[in-house]
Formats: structure tokens, sequence, C-alpha cells
């Protein structure tokens, strides 16, 4: 039961982090984000890159991929800007494992310090903005945590080794786990 609300918990960090860093992002970038965007991913190339960019530093390619998209529906990018964009969330998304693996999350707490620190003793919109982005970060971190120590005992347990042996095998049955857990957590 322990390990089931430490992820939950992780989780709801997680997930609520994300979305105080990426509203943060807007805020902060605004108008100028949109002009940049619109600058850079004029050559496929480098819409990849900025793809790749933006998903490493938001954390979310599901939230570049539904940026993407609302530039896209506001006439902000053609298709053919956001599909580079897109391949680039893709490829953030190992890097974002790889910052992960940097252990990351120690200096998560100072992060959040930090941006408390800033949203608290200033009246300036645009330091607001970016201390909800270090805010964002850190709790995105500290539930990472949480949800990594509650996942390691599970890692050891034997009706999760035979499962993930199972999926091994049949690699359709694999897919739509990879589905199902994604389309729960919202992140790949």
């Amino acid at each position: 039961m322990n390990i089931a609300i430490s992820l939950i918990g992780g989780l709801g960090m997680f997930l609520y982090g994300m979305n105080v860093m990426g509203d943060g992002l807007q805020k902060a970038a605004g108008e100028k984000l949109k002009k940049i965007i619109e600058m850079l991913t004029t050559n496929k190339i480098m819409g990849v890159l900025v793809g790749t960019l933006v998903t490493a530093i938001i954390q979310s390619s599901s939230a570049t991929t539904v940026m993407t998209i609302g530039f896209v529906n506001a006439g902000i990018m053609s298709l053919q800007q956001a599909v580079g964009v897109i391949m680039g969330a893709n490829v953030g998304t190992t890097v974002t494992a790889q910052l992960v693996s940097f252990n990351i999350e120690k200096y998560a707490p100072i992060a959040i310090g930090i941006g408390m620190a800033f949203w608290f003793f200033t009246k300036k919109k645009n330091v607001k903005n970016i201390s909800e982005i270090l805010i964002g970060f850190g709790i995105l971190f500290v539930g990472m945590n949480f949800m990594k120590a509650a996942a390691a005992p599970v890692s050891e347990m034997p009706q999760v080794h035979d499962a993930m042996l199972y999926l091994s095998k049949n690699p359709v049955l694999g897919i739509l786990a990879g589905f199902v857990i994604t389309g729960t957590i919202q992140s790949s």
C-alpha cells in the first residue's frame, strides 16, 4: 500500500511540476517564444533541434506536441514546420531520460527554494514567471524521485520480473502495455 501511495503522490507531483514549469515557460517567453519558434522552424532540421531542446527543457514530449499543435491551429506554424518539431520532441524524450540519469533530483530542493524566494519577494511579472519555472522544475524532479524510490521494491518482485519476461516474448502486448502506461501518466 505504501508503494502505491508513493507512486501516486510522486506522479501527482511530477505532473503538477510539469504543468507549473510549462506555464511559467509560456508566460516568461510568451509572444517572443512564438516568434522565435516561427523563425527557427522554417528549416526542418532546425525544427527537429527546436523540438528536442524544448522537450528537454520542459521534460514532456506530450506538452511540446500539444503546444506545437496549438501553434498550428493559431496559424503561427505550418504543418511542415510542426512535423520537424514533433520529431524533435520524440528525440527530446531521449534527452530527458538522459537528464534523469544524471541524478539532477538532488538539486530540486534548491530550485524550489530559489524559485519560492523570487516568487515571494518580487513584484516583477517576468521574475515571477521565471520563479514558476524553477518551482515546477524542482517539484517535477521531487515527484520523479518519489516514484523512483517507490518503484525500486516493485522491480525486485518476481511477479514483475515474470510479467516483463512475458511481455518481451509477445511484443504486441508489450506495445499495448507501453500505450496504457504512457496514456495513464501522460509522459513517455
